[in-house]
């Protein structure tokens, strides 16, 4: 196994220097080659694609706050969104002949489609409301069937997220790469409209809708788009050649052989597991609602934030040009990230000099960029340490392991209250 993780990195560095060193398990002028990057910049597009809504919906939580003023906005949109989506990925786990009854260009135009009509309800109610009863738009139908669509949404976000990453396990690990980078890259949008919208539009209720709706709009128009990328993917030259290689050498996964394969990657599951249990019980709600800046004021948790989306997607991106690769040391970074929890908690609870400004902003970082680089070493790493018949349902598993530490975390973030 260690010998097929070097032979994989080496090609991946010397794609054009014929054989690998070591001996000959990939021959490279047998390897597709993605000549332009277009279908890395698709698979970039689709990353991005995946988590924008959650960004959106998470972003304009002070709009909803606004319409609904009676409501627990936020823990519901959370419980909702997180609850679906794992849902789905668990389902698609234990139906182990769901990749044979819908096509992966079918689950990702379904969950796209999906995303697109999730996202527009919101903006039709208070349009129809606002035409009918002036700008008052709270009610309790209204409400229900915005969190509808907020489940829908996370519904979408399964499907896509489980498809996307099965898929990318059984390709070269650039595909898995791109998807995490693009996902880094929706947060670091959707931080950058927050302060555009912020400086040029009043706080009123009004500027409150525009930004809101902008979000929205910018969201839905890379959703079409990223619906034209994913039926584009099936017509590149360079990916039917590659699902071509990958469905001669996949065989049905029995159940037996799941739960083998699933042994095999528990350590990398935990690891992905603890990376966003300790991500999502500090960002966003440490973050934004336990720090205060006399000095930042209300720009304070939006300049965390962005920091934090930032170095987040600078780890991402960084394993383009490095991938760590032991799979045992990654797991073992994972675990420590833990020392996050004491370092945080001096900042808050501990001596002046280090509740400034400095020490927390490099904590985010910190915490952004260990996030970003470990969740896409593990990511590229776990599938391929298992057979390539088994790497798409390895990768689901892992995505499952994420899906349950960002519940985990978002229940561990009421902890700071105390």
């Amino acid at each position: 196994m260690i010998i097929f993780h070097k032979l994989w990195n080496q090609n991946m560095v010397q794609s054009l220097k014929g054989m690998e060193k070591g001996g000959s398990f990939i021959r490279d002028e047998n390897e597709p080659r993605d000549t332009y990057k277009i279908a890395y910049i698709i698979h970039f597009l689709l990353g991005a694609g995946n988590l924008l809504p959650w960004n959106a919906l998470i972003t304009a939580v002070d709009y909803f706050g606004y319409l609904y003023p009676t409501k627990h906005v936020e823990k519901v949109f959370s419980v909702a969104y997180m609850t679906s989506s794992v849902l789905i990925l668990v389902l698609m786990l234990s139906w182990t002949k769901w990749n044979q009854t819908m096509s992966l260009r079918l689950r990702l135009n379904l969950g796209f489609s999906m995303f697109v009509l999730s996202l527009i309800v919101t903006p039709i109610i208070e349009w129809t409301n606002s035409h009918r009863n002036g700008i008052n738009v709270e009610s309790n139908a209204a409400y229900f069937v915005v969190v509808a669509s907020v489940v829908i949404c996370g519904l979408a976000d399964g499907l896509i997220g489980g498809s996307l990453i099965g898929s990318a396990g059984k390709l070269p690990k650039q595909y898995m790469q791109a998807i995490f980078a693009g996902t880094a890259s929706s947060g670091v949008l959707i931080s950058i409209l927050r302060i555009i919208t912020k400086v040029s539009l009043p706080h009123t209720p009004q500027g409150l809708k525009t930004s809101a709706h902008l979000y929205f709009i910018t969201s839905t128009t890379i959703l079409i788009g990223c619906i034209i990328c994913c039926n584009m993917l099936y017509k590149l030259p360079v990916m039917q050649q590659h699902y071509a290689l990958v469905q001669d050498n996949c065989l049905p996964c029995s159940r037996h052989k799941f739960q083998d394969m699933a042994r095999t990657i528990r350590w990398p599951a935990f690891g992905i597991f603890a990376i966003y249990t300790v991500t999502l019980s500090i960002f966003p709600g440490f973050l934004a609602e336990n720090l205060e800046s006399k000095l930042l004021k209300d720009w304070y948790p939006i300049l965390l934030i962005t920091v934090y989306n930032l170095s987040d997607f600078a780890g991402k991106s960084f394993t383009a040009v490095y991938v760590l690769k032991s799979i045992g040391k990654a797991t073992w970074f994972c675990i420590a990230r833990l020392i996050f929890y004491p370092l945080f908690t001096a900042c808050l609870h501990g001596p002046k000099s280090l509740k400034n400004e400095v020490p927390i902003i490099f904590l985010t970082t910190m915490l952004g960029l260990t996030n970003g680089y470990l969740t896409s070493v593990i990511m590229i790493l776990a599938p391929k340490s298992v057979p390539t018949s088994e790497a798409e349902i390895a990768a689901i598993v892992m995505a499952v392991s994420l899906g349950m530490g960002l519940m985990a975390g978002s229940v561990l973030g009421w902890f700071w209250i105390i």
